[in-house]
């Protein structure tokens, strides 16, 4: 209870303490993830030294913006998922959501993929890019962060 009572800023972390970063969905995140700097450069400094970068839902929006150090997006030529335009349409939230992610995810150059049928469990490994669809994907990914953390 402690840390969560005082919780720290991303300013206030060094990256060099974590093996990896999960992203958690939720609408919040549109909002909260894509330009926090902080976020991008502890993603950033995980993922360039081998460490797992990871999201499940709309955590995907934290890796939206993220650039590496030679100034590409993280995300461009990688092959992962995340919650889908049809899942929002499906859902009925597209007209309130303020932006398309998959859409900027696919702008940014990722090889974006998806399960045949929505809302059913779907996660991405591209080597050290570990991404769930949606909600039903958290356990399947959680699963796959554990084992590409015993991998590298």
């Amino acid at each position: 209870m402690s840390l969560l009572e005082n919780t720290v800023r991303p300013d206030q972390i060094n990256s060099a303490d974590f093996d990896a970063i999960y992203f958690t969905g939720g609408h919040g995140v549109m909002y909260d993830f894509p330009d926090n700097e902080g976020l991008q450069r502890i993603t950033r400094e995980i993922f360039e030294r081998g460490g797992v970068v990871s999201s499940v839902c709309h955590g995907y929006c934290g890796l939206l913006n993220t650039k590496l150090s030679d100034g590409s997006y993280l995300v461009a030529g990688r092959n992962m998922t995340g919650f889908t335009w049809r899942e929002e349409v499906l859902t009925r939230v597209n007209k309130l959501v303020p932006y398309n992610a998959e859409g900027g995810l696919k702008k940014r150059g990722a090889l974006y993929k998806m399960a045949k049928l929505p809302f059913v469990s779907y996660t991405v490994v591209d080597t050290n890019l570990v991404t769930g669809q949606n909600p039903g994907s958290a356990k399947e990914t959680g699963k796959k962060v554990v084992t590409a953390l015993a991998q590298s």
